[in-house]
């Protein structure tokens, strides 16, 4: 089942799902240190970052946000208020706290262009669907085949270099992190991930079929 590839129809058909639970702005240090021990505690984290589009040939911007699930709570980080720095940069090269989402070394390699760090704990989840031969690699693909939800591509192209992120923007940013938090447990629950000393248990937090 998890090796047949799903059409876009079938996916289209299956109930829209957000994540609907606790979602912290974070802009500036002190909301920071004040998220760090529930981002430390968790030892498995969804992880994603959202980039302004550019419709230049060769230009590319940097990231503008970066987003952290935990169990209990989703953490966005807008650089343009809090740049990234040794601060932020401490808890992904920690190699005891998992940092798990589909093209996840990308995402690494563009946030060390703005504050040099080795990072560490990666886990990406698209690999991990290659390395089982499974037809279905990319987060939302993922998320119908292991969940038989269909997740938002609404906000993807929108502006993330915003001062002030749209409702529609942060419950999109919100849910890429908790789905790849998800999809990496249920991925450790099917044995294709190692499990790990720390087993944190999954509480989907998601809306009713329909919702936005």
């Amino acid at each position: 089942m998890l090796r047949r590839r799903l059409s876009g129809d079938e996916i289209n058909a299956m109930p829209l799902c957000h994540y609907e639970g606790p979602v912290h702005v974070i802009r500036v240090l002190e909301d920071w240190k004040q998220a760090l021990p529930d981002l430390r505690a968790d030892g498995v984290l969804g992880f994603d970052t959202e980039t302004r589009p550019t419709f230049r040939k060769g230009k590319v911007n940097a990231p503008a946000l970066i987003q952290l699930a935990t169990e209990r709570a989703v953490y966005l980080i807008q650089l343009a208020w809090l740049p990234f720095g040794p601060h932020l940069a401490e808890l992904l090269a920690d190699p005891d706290i998992i940092k798990a989402g589909v093209g996840i070394r990308d995402d690494m390699r563009e946030l060390a262009k703005l504050h040099e760090f080795e990072p560490a704990g990666l886990v990406d989840l698209g690999n991990v669907a290659r390395a089982h031969k499974l037809s279905s690699q990319g987060l939302r693909t993922l998320a119908a085949n292991l969940f038989g939800w269909r997740i938002s591509k609404g906000s993807q192209c929108s502006n993330w270099s915003l001062m002030q992120l749209s409702q529609r923007q942060i419950a999109y940013a919100a849910t890429d992190a908790w789905i790849g938090r998800l999809i990496f447990l249920r991925m450790r629950e099917l044995g294709l991930v190692p499990q790990s000393t720390r087993n944190p248990a999954a509480s989907p937090a998601m809306s009713e079929p329909g919702g936005a």
